[in-house]
């Protein structure tokens, strides 16, 4: 787009196969190419055994990994200007982060 060009306008529709989950684990694979980011939800069914149900990857490649990351980034420090600092539980060293 070239300077005073105007902004074009944006549709967004949703695919016949579009969902919404709750995740409350994310994993990610990085490779050469790409970012694979895989959601799921943790379920702790006794004291020593944590289940974990994947349901959806998504694959992005690195420049929409990193806009994703400054779009969290923005959101995360508007969030936190609203309601208070976001505290992550301290991890061991070497502990698997969800």
């Amino acid at each position: 787009m070239t300077p005073g060009q105007p902004q074009p306008k944006f549709v967004l529709t949703n695919t016949a196969d579009y969902r919404e989950h709750y995740a409350n684990s994310v994993q990610m694979r990085v490779s050469l190419w790409d970012f694979f980011l895989m959601f799921g939800t943790i379920n702790q069914t006794a004291p020593d055994a944590v289940t974990i149900q994947n349901f959806q990857g998504i694959y992005l490649s690195p420049p929409q990994a990193k806009a994703l990351a400054n779009l969290l980034s923005q959101n995360l420090k508007q969030y936190e200007a609203a309601f208070g600092e976001i505290r992550l539980e301290a991890q061991a060293p070497g502990e698997l982060i969800q």
